[in-house]
């Protein structure tokens, strides 16, 4: 049975701590947002899958209850960054499979100020569940006194250039492209435009990476109605409707780690091997795809994500986005939302928040940052830990 996105919501995402407000407060609006979107009440849903990193459990029922309370099954699902698109792919897997027509993806966080901690207990490595990419890292490069994420991510970075070449200034130019895209997004918590000159002499947060390319801690909420062909057959307008037309999750295999290299351990090869499996599920490639929402929680992480998307050879990424080919003009146009960079990270929103921006391009409804003509999109979600998820999606209209 096929699954649609029947209808999509999201809060701004904000800088933590700068608006009053709770996860339920985000929840309801949210959610509000894309049950109005559908056409749809809360009543009609019939399983709620919600994703959020920082709260306690149950927090997911905590938020649902602020929609209704109709005695739906609610789970709780953690899966780091990726968390969000794992709640969606709950939510697909549910119609898809026939449990349910009409299911409700939902996706919160409230953050705190600064970098997030890589370990658990207070910073103990040795009882993180990313101690051992972490140990990788140490291995090869040592351990700096710099946040944890942008280490690793920094580290591949220099792995990068070391190799193939790439210039801190093609690594700027992925900051530079994503924060001039946000400048559209009133969803976005930064709406800045920064050239490539400022981004470089931006603060050092572990080098290459300067904090402009560095994605920021975020408080936000995001949420998709996700339903069956039959649900939409009872429905107008549904050719409103966008169509799942794959997705595929994949974690971390002996590859990942078996290298040494950071470069593996962050998920290229994860992403690599999702993105396979939804091409060979849909019959679709990367040529067919026409706006890409991608996971540059650090702009070195677009650059390997084009390479893992099959967008460009291995080591040609940072010519990839200096020849303008990922923005608009280009073949691709790549974070019209401003990415993770510039619109924000509030991490169990963040796969749905791809989405939602998708379905608004694919509807052609996304305003001064539409892609022209777009048909296809491909949304791109991934956790260090690990989880990758490629979900790609059609217009129906």
């Amino acid at each position: 049975m096929k699954a649609y996105v029947a209808g999509v919501g999201m809060t701004r995402f904000e800088k933590p701590e700068t608006r009053e407000w709770q996860y339920w407060d985000m929840a309801r609006e949210a959610g509000s947002a894309a049950l109005a979107d559908a056409g749809i009440t809360y009543a009609e849903v019939e399983q709620v899958p919600v994703g959020y990193c920082f709260q306690p459990s149950t927090a997911g029922q905590r938020a649902a209850y602020e929609l209704g309370l109709t005695g739906v099954p609610v789970y709780n699902v953690n899966n780091n960054c990726a968390t969000g698109s794992s709640a969606l792919m709950l939510a697909r897997q549910f119609v898809e499979g026939g449990v349910a027509d009409c299911v409700l993806a939902l996706g919160f966080e409230k953050m705190k100020r600064g970098a997030l901690g890589g370990g658990a207990d207070g910073g103990d490595f040795s009882t993180s569940p990313v101690a051992r990419h972490y140990a990788v890292m140490a291995a090869r490069h040592g351990f700096e006194m710099s946040p944890p994420t942008a280490q690793i991510f920094g580290d591949a970075a220099r792995e990068h250039m070391e190799k193939y070449g790439t210039t801190e200034a093609q690594l700027a130019a992925v900051g530079a492209k994503n924060h001039r895209h946000s400048a559209n997004n009133p969803y976005a918590q930064f709406q800045d435009v920064y050239g490539v000159d400022e981004i470089l002499a931006a603060r050092v947060v572990h080098r290459p990476l300067t904090k402009l390319q560095c994605s920021p801690t975020s408080d936000g909420a995001a949420a998709a109605v996700v339903v069956s062909e039959r649900f939409l057959e009872r429905r107008e307008p549904a050719r409103r409707a966008v169509e799942i037309v794959a997705q595929a999750m994949t974690t971390d295999t002996e590859e990942s780690f078996a290298s040494g290299s950071c470069v593996d351990v962050v998920g290229q090869p994860m992403s690599r091997e999702a993105a396979r499996q939804a091409y060979e599920r849909s019959g679709l490639g990367i040529d067919d795809v026409d706006v890409v929402e991608l996971h540059d929680c650090f702009s070195i992480n677009e650059l390997l994500t084009y390479e893992a998307l099959g967008m460009c050879e291995e080591g040609e990424s940072g010519k990839l986005v200096e020849s303008g080919a990922t923005t608009y003009g280009g073949r691709w146009v790549v974070n019209p939302s401003g990415g993770l960079i510039s619109k924000g990270h509030p991490l169990g929103a963040t796969g749905i928040a791809q989405v939602a921006e998708l379905v608004w391009q694919l509807r052609g409804e996304a305003g001064p940052r539409q892609v022209a003509g777009a048909r296809v999109g491909l949304a791109h979600n991934i956790g260090l830990g690990g989880a990758a998820v490629v979900t790609l999606l059609r217009a129906t209209g």
